[in-house]
């Protein structure tokens, strides 16, 4: 994957976004490499804060399919938050994460897992029985140390931080991430401050045109 593609998938996870919100904006969906199954998870972030991420973690359906319904649903329906208005789309940022296959760690224990895990590469599958967690690699830049890591994934599969039990899997996987800028996603807010203010302008000019 290249820049070049992060290009054509972050118009298309804001675009299906857009339409669940009655708002305006098209994308590109002509590349043929869209056609291709793929697994990713789409987080949507406003001021550097989280607001939404919802993603898929084994690759089941073309990858325009997957990235069009995990951004709806991290707009709409993380139950973390309240549904994403039109009113947030032009300060919230979105960021793809493109997932590679799953790799089972063979693990001997919670010391070795924290020994083998790889800060800021690996993204991680926890499981056990029926409790499931994952994070993705970029959640090393908020807790950098392994044993804060494993500790915080296990906390929000439902379990104590200090669990450790034989039947625990682990696997991890990297992502390829692409983001909107800041700067290009807050254009059309100060285009339309712009507007507001010359607006402004002409009306004080036209009450009191001697004053020009």
């Amino acid at each position: 994957m290249s820049a070049d593609q992060g290009k054509v998938l972050l118009p298309i996870a804001r675009a299906a976004i857009s339409r669940v919100l009655n708002v305006p904006y098209t994308a590109d969906e002509a590349a043929p490499w869209l056609a291709e199954h793929g697994a990713c998870f789409v987080t949507l972030t406003q001021y550097g804060e989280l607001r939404g991420c919802i993603g898929t973690l084994e690759a089941h359906r073309p990858l325009l399919a997957d990235v069009k319904s995990n951004a709806v649903s991290a707009a709409l329906r993380d139950p973390r938050f309240a549904p994403l208005s039109a009113a947030e789309l032009d300060i919230t940022t979105v960021e793809i994460s493109l997932l590679s296959p799953t790799q089972a760690m063979n693990v001997q224990g919670e010391a070795d897992a924290l020994a083998q895990l790889r800060p800021g590469v690996d993204g991680v599958l926890f499981e056990y029985a029926s409790y499931r967690s994952t994070f993705l690699p970029q959640v090393w830049e908020q807790l950098p140390q392994p044993h804060q890591f494993m500790a915080h994934l296990k906390r929000k599969a439902g379990l104590p931080d200090n669990f450790w039990a034989e039947g625990v899997k682990l696997s991890r996987y990297t992502v390829t991430k692409w983001s909107e800028s800041e700067k290009l996603l807050m254009e059309p807010l100060a285009n339309r401050l712009d507007e507001q203010t010359t607006l402004a302008k002409s009306l004080v000019m036209a009450k009191h045109p001697k004053e020009r």
